[in-house]
């Protein structure tokens, strides 16, 4: 069967554009790749046009934004989800439009298809107290509980992505005074992050179990691993918290957070650390934000709290109580006087 443009296109880019030209993780990669599976399921499924015949021909903004509703629709994809499907088309779209001109006006319309506004939760974060609580659960009597507990304590200490702490690898941490940690970001970024004593004294602990100090052919093997001795999983640390969440949540005094993931521990971090005064950009470069605009979400929820705490501290006088400002002859003569 011939190749057809699209199959090409859609190779290259993969293979070529996104790990040679714009030097994405594998991860990202992989998040690209689902999306336009989808899309050729989609392209069979509700088209019946096969995968293997698809030409860039085919397709159009109609198209594209047929497959955005069907993943609303059929696969019951939220906002957030479709927007991201959208954002990999776009940059296919983008990469076709460089490489051959001849589709560059199919280009432009899917490259204006808009992505779809919604409003954006507030971000999910543990109080102190509770914070201590979750620290607390993991059983350190047994080494499974241990490890659980560096796990929560680096996680939340570093503010590291779960992808982040999943990838750590021996070499990555440095218990010296000061004790810090290697952490590989999204886009390949690396960004050294301080820890507290007290948690450098946990994971040399942790160490020194594994009996890893002063052994420099392990350097390489992941610091998190499961009960088979494999390197941990994104799935494995939310199960980890999940484990320990549910065993807070029979407590009767103690209330989740909504929408908890191990996410929640990073935006706990950054929550605390604004709180104690630090600056929002000495932040950002601690959570490895591009900008400082995606760190301001922290001073917004901030900003709430504060606000609730006023609320309940003062008591806005009933209406009756405010004195009528019309009654005010004086001012009111003032401000129709004041532009004339």
């Amino acid at each position: 069967m011939a190749e057809t443009d699209f199959a090409r296109h859609l190779a290259a880019f993969l293979s070529r554009y996104l790990p040679g030209q714009r030097n994405l993780s594998v991860n990202t990669i992989a998040s690209y790749r689902d999306a336009f599976k989808l899309f050729l399921l989609f392209c069979e499924s509700e088209k019946r046009r096969k995968a293997d015949t698809l030409r860039m021909s085919d397709l159009s903004a109609e198209v594209v934004t047929g497959y955005l509703s069907w993943l609303e629709s059929e696969r019951r994809c939220g906002i957030a989800t479709r927007n991201q499907r959208l954002a990999a088309l776009k940059s296919f779209f983008h990469y076709v439009s460089t490489q051959e001109p001849e589709h560059l006006q199919l280009c432009q319309k899917m490259l204006g298809i808009p992505l779809k506004r919604h409003s954006r939760e507030l971000v999910s974060y543990f109080s102190p107290e509770d914070l201590h609580l979750l620290l607390s659960q993991p059983d350190t009597a047994s080494w499974r509980g241990r490890r659980d507990h560096a796990l929560l304590v680096l996680l939340y200490d570093t503010a590291a992505r779960v992808q982040e702490l999943v990838d750590l690898r021996i070499r990555d941490l440095r218990f010296e005074k000061p004790a810090t940690v290697t952490l590989h970001g999204k886009g390949r970024k690396t960004r050294v992050v301080p820890i507290a004593t007290r948690a450098a004294s946990i994971m040399q602990n942790h160490f020194q179990e594994r009996g890893w100090i002063g052994k420099t052919s392990v350097l390489d093997l992941p610091v998190f691993t499961n009960g088979r001795g494999n390197k941990l999983t994104r799935a494995g640390v939310a199960y980890i918290l999940s484990k320990y969440l549910h065993a807070m949540r029979d407590r009767d005094n103690w209330h989740a957070p909504p929408h908890v993931s191990p996410h929640s521990l990073r935006h706990s971090k950054a929550v605390h650390l604004l709180r104690s005064g630090v600056p929002l950009i000495y932040i950002r470069d601690f959570l490895g934000h591009a900008s400082v605009t995606t760190t301001e979400i922290y001073a917004k929820v901030d900003e709430e709290e504060r606000r609730k705490a006023i609320e309940g501290a003062y008591e806005v006088p009933a209406q009756e109580g405010v004195p009528d400002w019309q009654h005010d002859k004086g001012l009111v003569s003032w401000l129709s006087d004041l532009c004339r």
